[in-house]
């Protein structure tokens, strides 16, 4: 049976058909995707199943346009669609074209700061957050570690404590990947590419906030590698309660220490 998006069978409106037959079934309007989503579906689905890696080059516009039965426009609109997704970079000139860039938590990042930005989420509730997602993996980590996550752990604070004496800008940066490193050997995906979006929100913020500053007081730095340290100890005893509890206090003791009095700033704000 067609479907007419305009008229019922007696040639009157859908709902004017409806209204003299209260059971008839309503008409569905059916959208039909537009040739340019169709063949954005399908490069989408390649680059995010792997099919095509990072840095490779798409087939040539000719190419592209004879395999989809498509115009130029519609496959130009395409492009212009992945590459606002930022699954795609293109380069113009002779030598251009468009190459694979998969998709990273940086960009999940900045499309869930507008979301927080919308709903004037306070920088404060982003730290909690935080806590609230790293503290129960802490735990996991201790229940479960194992010889080779040890390892791991123990060459991240040896980097740490060597660039505290070197470099306290790359100090820093290993502070915050040591967080990280601790949500990944939980072994939760989703968890981890949660973690890593509040991250970069508290990335961001810190560097908005603490611009003029000078880098971070040498005790502060010390104390947080001392922290890292006891945790690693809790860990290796299997001292789940014991990391959670010193876990959360570091995160909290650093959510006061880097917003001071700028609690009650929106993400929104980081972006003036």
């Amino acid at each position: 049976m067609e479907l007419d998006e305009g008229a019922g069978p007696s040639g009157g409106s859908p709902g004017a058909h409806a209204a003299r037959n209260p059971g008839a079934a309503a008409v569905v309007s059916v959208r039909v995707p537009k040739m340019a989503e169709l063949v954005v579906a399908q490069l989408r689905r390649q680059i995010i199943r792997g099919e095509l890696l990072e840095g490779d080059a798409l087939p040539s516009e000719t190419e592209l346009m004879q395999r989809y039965g498509i115009s130029r426009p519609t496959l130009r609109e395409a492009f212009r669609v992945l590459e606002s997704e930022s699954l795609i970079r293109i380069r113009r000139g002779a030598h251009g074209g468009a190459r694979v860039q998969p998709p990273t938590q940086r960009v999940a990042a900045k499309y869930t700061s507008f979301l927080l930005e919308y709903r004037g989420v306070t920088l404060r509730d982003v730290y909690e957050a935080r806590v609230a997602l790293e503290v129960p993996r802490v735990g996991d980590l201790a229940r479960n570690r194992t010889p080779a996550d040890l390892a791991t752990l123990r060459e991240s604070l040896e980097r740490h404590a060597a660039a505290e004496q070197e470099d306290p800008h790359l100090a820093i940066k290993l502070h915050g990947e040591f967080h990280m490193l601790v949500i990944r050997l939980a072994d939760n995906g989703t968890l981890l590419l949660l973690s890593e979006m509040l991250q970069d929100i508290i990335d961001l913020g810190n560097v908005s906030l603490h611009a003029d500053a000078e880098v971070s007081e040498e005790e502060a730095r010390t104390a947080a590698v001392r922290t890292h340290r006891r945790l690693y100890d809790y860990i290796v005893e299997h001292d789940s309660a014991a990391a959670e509890s010193l876990w959360r206090r570091h995160l909290e003791e650093t959510m006061v220490y880097l917003l001071g009095d700028n609690a009650a700033m929106t993400v929104s704000d980081l972006f003036d």
